[in-house]
């Protein structure tokens, strides 16, 4: 692949859609992703995507939520080239305004109830109780790589999390469980004049809805249990299923959901580390970021 793989992917796309060229603007750009606005010569505008494996599912997720009746952006068309997806998609416009809770509960009612797709990766009870296991195996990776070797705490903590795990994780099945958006937070909502977008399908899953509305409120500040609570009984309130506020693995809704989704986070980042991302420079940010989870994780499912 070319050192530039969204130029190449562009190329391919605009040809696809029938134009010749694009004036690009960058939105957003990451280490492994990119959004800009293409602007052809007729002054019409489309959002040009780019996301390297494993990010480079969305195009698929996209469509098929928007089949199924999600509120979601078009894609024009999309391409795969050595493990880097392209998509042209409709472009939504500015936003009118920020989303807030109440916008959040009436996308997750909606997400939550749509048919579960058979191609969505699936997050059950076993795979939950196995997140812990999966976490020590990264850490053995980046061991054997010579990194993350002061990190005795970590694996104490997941051992104990691993121990507790097959008790914590009942209950994980309990509705709403079906389509996951996974990266549920107030910019993956647009709202403009013609109504509301649901947007970053990349990690898009089936599994706990509780999932999504434990990240609706981020993973930066600590844990919010009773913000999580009130969320919750809007989510209710809103046509969420009443089960969204059932105890399970002998916890509170908000606690197991807190709890379990900032460990879901901890085996992401371990992976990220030594699999997609593999920059040992990136370590002191990740093992910080871990051990602030980790110590959340042991308090919210009171292991």
């Amino acid at each position: 692949m070319s050192p530039n793989p969204a130029a190449q992917l562009l190329t391919d796309l605009l040809s696809t859609v029938g134009q010749s060229t694009a004036v690009r603007e960058e939105v957003r750009v990451w280490s492994m992703s990119g959004v800009e606005r293409v602007t052809y010569p007729d002054n019409t505008t489309a959002i040009f995507k780019y996301a390297k494996r494993p990010f480079d599912g969305e195009n698929q997720a996209l469509r098929l939520a928007r089949t199924l009746g999600v509120p979601v952006p078009q894609v024009y068309a999309s391409a795969v080239v050595d493990g880097w997806l392209g998509m042209l998609m409709e472009d939504l416009g500015p936003s009118s305004r920020e989303a807030d809770d109440l916008d959040g509960v009436v996308a997750a009612v909606v997400l939550h109830g749509t048919r579960t797709a058979p191609s969505l990766p699936v997050l059950d009870e076993e795979r939950l109780r196995t997140l812990p296991t999966r976490a020590l195996e990264h850490l053995e990776r980046l061991r054997k790589a010579d990194r993350w070797q002061d990190a005795d705490d970590v694996e104490d903590a997941l051992d104990r999390i691993a121990q507790a795990a097959t008790a914590r994780s009942a209950g994980a099945t309990l509705a709403p469980f079906g389509w996951a958006h996974s990266e549920f937070h107030p910019t993956s909502l647009h709202i403009g004049e013609h109504g509301w977008r649901l947007l970053d399908f990349a990690r898009a899953f089936t599994g706990p809805g509780l999932f999504d509305l434990a990240s609706w409120h981020g993973t930066i500040e600590p844990p919010h249990p009773v913000r999580l609570r009130v969320f919750l009984e809007q989510y209710v309130t809103a046509g969420g299923t009443p089960d969204a506020l059932a105890p399970r693995g002998g916890l509170t809704a908000e606690n197991w959901a807190l709890g379990w989704h900032r460990m879901w986070a901890v085996e992401w980042f371990m992976e990220q580390s030594i699999r997609w991302i593999d920059d040992p420079t990136t370590d002191p940010a990740y093992t910080k970021t871990v051990r602030r989870h980790l110590t959340d994780v042991l308090h919210l499912l009171e292991i």
